[in-house]
């Protein structure tokens, strides 16, 4: 009996299917790192190489070794991710970020290590960790993008009025000054950066509360037991 084109075209397909397993196998009994999902995020998939890249930016933008981070240091630094697909899929940033606010950040990234000040020390640098220039400048450029979205959208609902800036003044910054043992500083000095203080305050506590809504209405697979490890 004749096969359909169809059926062929299936067979094929079907081949083709077992040479990638085949090879993913391959892959894995050598020692390569094989890519795997670890979560979803409404359906958007977080993968293992996506973690890992977190883990390691993080770790050059706090001047410290990934291998020095904590099952728990990594598990919240899945978290982060997962906080921030969760923002983009509320704010959708459109409007890209100047070059010269990316490159600033890069500078202030690169003075965390003075063997970075070098463009061959950035370089080693950068392999040691497993980036690219690339990865880094988008990397800086998205969160840049992301947290100017989150400003906007939370902005107009921070309203510090003179009242709350007297309290901070008087509450905690002068018993503050009074223990450190240092003299009182004039409120007229110090009123603006209070006011910005409680501003920011304000702000973290709006984002919180909003990533706490929007996790107990998303869906997030629980991350894989072993996702705290890496896949060797």
């Amino acid at each position: 009996m004749k096969l359909s084109r169809t059926k062929l075209g299936m067979i094929k397909t079907g081949a083709i299917l077992l040479a990638l397993v085949g090879l993913l196998a391959a892959f894995a009994s050598g020692g390569q790192i094989v890519d795997r999902v670890v979560t979803s995020v409404n359906g958007h998939v977080v993968l293992q190489s996506d973690w890992e890249q977190e883990v390691a930016f993080e770790a050059l933008s706090s001047g410290r070794d990934p291998d020095s981070f904590t099952t728990s240091e990594r598990r919240a630094a899945l978290d982060r991710l997962i906080d921030q697909e969760l923002l983009r899929e509320q704010v959708r940033p459109s409007q890209s970020v100047p070059a010269d606010q990316v490159a600033t950040r890069v500078t202030e990234v690169r003075k965390l290590d003075p063997s970075c000040a070098t463009e061959e020390g950035w370089r080693a640098k950068l392999q040691r960790y497993g980036l690219t220039q690339a990865a880094v400048e988008k990397r800086l450029g998205d969160e840049i993008q992301l947290m100017k979205s989150v400003e906007d959208r939370l902005r107009p609902s921070v309203q510090i009025d003179e009242h709350a800036v007297e309290t901070y003044y008087h509450d905690q910054l002068l018993p503050q000054l009074k223990k450190a043992g240092s003299s009182a500083t004039p409120l007229n000095e110090v009123f603006g950066r209070i006011k910005t203080l409680l501003a920011e305050k304000k702000m973290n506590e709006l984002l919180t509360d909003w990533l706490s809504n929007l996790r107990s209405g998303s869906h997030i697979n629980p991350p894989e037991t072993s996702a705290g490890e890496r896949s060797q």
